[in-house]
């Protein structure tokens, strides 16, 4: 039987830090953060410094209402900072809770892995599993033989594996196999089955899979021997972030961070869709649509159901109360863009994206307004747009909105350019675009 020997995964966190500040590129290599590849993520070096900036400690609470794969959750962890995440999506939900579960035995893990190899080995020599029924889009992605040891690999884990979170471990170095192990541009922001990159060799799903635990297994030791529990309170919250929860106590909150969808037409639920059609989670697009778009924030077009936006382009009377002169702006522009959605070839409904956009980000601003403390800040990294090359200043409208709600002042910290890797797309818009710190204070 193999040996699991823990390794320092210190020099990771240190060389992670010299990418880019605000992004999730410097989160590929960093312990725990890495054991998911969220591109929607953002950097795990910005939230330390955010915590280390405020001196936050164990009296304090952060909240993250869109904390996605748990990067703000893990750092608190780390930190030794009680934290608050909400995430509507089910999936991306199951993948922060089971990073910030660090308590799970190692020996553990380790024996429930040999068991599975042992049972996922009988399973391909007993021609014990198919893949005709998985949909298309996933056997599209492997080789026929690669995709069957990753079905028993999967399906060995449901049997052999009686620890849900033994399970939930083991499935998410499984759920990172998934895209390393294919040779199809499996990468983000969407699956192109139909595409291969050029001279890749796709790489065995085991090799894979046994990479990634080992991997993993490291980075728990790492974070069991060097941080532990600190006794904080990590609590994750499956559910939407435009509503009350319980577990939110108002004036509670000394720090909100977060990174919430942008307004650039980015589909997060397709995002994970080789995953949850491989796990069984769903099984068509229609299903992924009832029960993970429709719950999400308003921000991207195929969430728009043009007949359920009335008068004033679908802006709530609740943004025009917040900010009149916000409210006119905006009409004007989604006005502009109902006129060139209509001289467009795909008619992409930006015009009603962008009002439920602001409609639901102002109920999460409000929200977030009356979890905090007095005197306390909200810290968003988010970016402006320009759908059909109409420049909506996104951070500058939220923050005015948000003086509406009560927050007392704002201000704005640029962090990069974005869009420069589309420039040569004659179909992309000229406007520049630009990533920044939003920080409303209350």
């Amino acid at each position: 039987m193999e040996t699991w020997a823990v390794q320092d995964s210190r020099a990771a966190y240190v060389a992670a830090g010299d990418a880019e500040y605000g992004t999730f590129k410097d989160s590929l290599r960093a312990p725990v953060h890495r054991w998911f590849k969220y591109p929607a993520g953002y950097s795990y070096r910005f939230v330390e410094a955010k915590i280390l900036q405020y001196g936050l400690n164990s009296e304090h609470w952060i909240l993250d209402p869109f904390v996605g794969c748990g990067t703000t959750s893990v750092e608190a962890k780390r930190h030794g900072v009680n934290s608050i995440g909400v995430e509507a999506h089910p999936f991306v939900y199951w993948v922060a809770r089971t990073k910030t579960d660090w308590t799970v035995g190692v020996q553990e893990i380790a024996s429930a892995y040999h068991a599975v190899m042992a049972k996922a080995e009988a399973i391909l020599a007993s021609e014990g599993v198919s893949i005709e029924d998985l949909p298309e889009l996933v056997r599209k992605c492997y080789s026929p033989g690669n995709l069957l040891k990753l079905l028993a690999i999967r399906n060995a884990i449901r049997d052999e594996v009686l620890s849900d979170r033994v399970r939930a471990f083991l499935d998410l170095a499984l759920t990172d196999t998934l895209r390393n192990a294919s040779k199809a541009a499996t990468g983000w922001p969407y699956i192109a089955p139909n595409k291969i990159h050029e001279r890749a060799v796709e790489k065995d799903a085991v090799a894979e899979f046994r990479l990634q635990v080992r991997r993993m297994i490291d980075d728990l030791q790492f974070m069991q021997m060097f941080y532990g529990q600190k006794g904080v309170q990590c609590i994750l919250i499956h559910g939407d972030a435009r509503q009350r929860h319980s577990a939110i106590r108002p004036g509670s909150i000394d720090l909100a961070i977060t990174s919430p969808p942008y307004l650039n037409n980015y589909d997060y639920a397709d995002r994970t869709r080789l995953e949850t059609y491989f796990f069984g989670w769903f099984k068509t697009w229609g299903e992924i649509t009832q029960q993970v778009r429709e719950q999400l924030i308003m921000s991207a077009t195929t969430q728009v159901r043009r007949e359920a936006f009335g008068a004033h382009g679908g802006l709530s009377p609740e943004v025009e109360a917040a900010n009149p002169e916000v409210f006119k702006e905006l009409v004007a522009k989604i006005g502009e863009l109902s006129e060139r959605r209509m001289e467009k070839g795909g008619k992409k409904s930006y015009d009603f994206m962008v009002a439920g956009y602001f409609n639901d980000m102002l109920t999460v601003l409000q929200r977030v307004f009356e979890a905090l403390k007095r005197g306390s800040d909200f810290v968003l990294v988010l970016g402006d747009s320009a759908p059909y090359g109409v420049y909506v200043p996104t951070h500058e409208y939220l923050a005015r909105l948000a003086l509406g709600l009560g927050f007392s002042s704002w201000t704005v910290e640029e962090l990069r350019t974005r869009g420069e890797k589309w420039r040569e797309n004659p179909q992309r818009h000229r406007v520049k675009l630009k990533e920044v710190v939003l920080t409303l204070t209350k």
